[in-house]
């Protein structure tokens, strides 16, 4: 496609670690994740305790700031672990090991499948998570659930933006493709009329 420019998107989200959730002071015997209700819940935070959160969004620490003014006895302990690969790197360490890691952990919607999978996050729907699918565009909530299991409640999404060379598709006769179905053959005709073109190139970059 010649010039061809991508826009991550701005997709990340809050999850519940599994090997953390049983630790947190926060936590209760009604917090197991069975036959959790919404007074479980409200006696957990009543009681308080301190709850770790890896995170690199700086406005989390006005949520974090806010959440702690509503519940007095909870303590929030906001940790920068790093951004991406980084902080993913750090998780997995610490869940291989069985310490370390945290309650909860703000992820991109891509890396979600890798902790889901290894079953290391909490199935939040125990929690009410389902009651808020309303709450968010399809999306991002198609992004954070596999059948009724909720991983994650969904923090931001942003657009992504493809570029293509008008010049290029222009000389060989292709029309903008509007389906992936379409931007499959597409690529195809650009490289056969070509060989040297390709319609894009992968930089390794998961998100995109």
């Amino acid at each position: 496609m010649g010039n061809r420019t991508s826009r991550r998107p701005l997709g990340a989200l809050l999850v519940v670690f599994a090997v953390g959730i049983g630790s947190t002071a926060c936590g209760s015997p009604g917090l197991d994740g069975g036959g959790t209700d919404q007074k479980d819940i409200q006696n957990a935070l009543e009681k308080g305790g301190k709850v770790t959160v890896w995170a690199w969004e700086p406005t989390l620490k006005k949520v974090a700031a806010d959440f702690e003014k509503k519940y007095p006895k909870v303590d929030v302990e906001l940790v920068n672990a790093g951004t991406g690969d980084k902080q993913y790197t750090a998780l997995q360490n610490a869940i291989a090991a069985g310490s370390g890691a945290p309650d909860v952990a703000q992820i991109e919607y891509y890396a979600l499948g890798q902790f889901a999978i290894g079953k290391t996050v909490e199935d939040l729907s125990p929690y009410g998570a389902l009651t808020h699918a309303k709450s968010f565009t399809p999306g991002p909530w198609h992004a954070v659930h596999q059948g009724e299991a909720v991983f994650a409640l969904p923090m931001d999404s942003g657009p992504m933006a493809l570029f293509y060379n008008k010049k290029v598709f222009d000389k060989h006769g292709v029309k903008v493709p509007t389906t992936w179905d379409e931007y499959v053959e597409a690529a195809r005709t650009l490289h056969k009329a070509d060989p040297k073109i390709f319609i894009t190139n992968d930089t390794g970059d998961a998100g995109a």
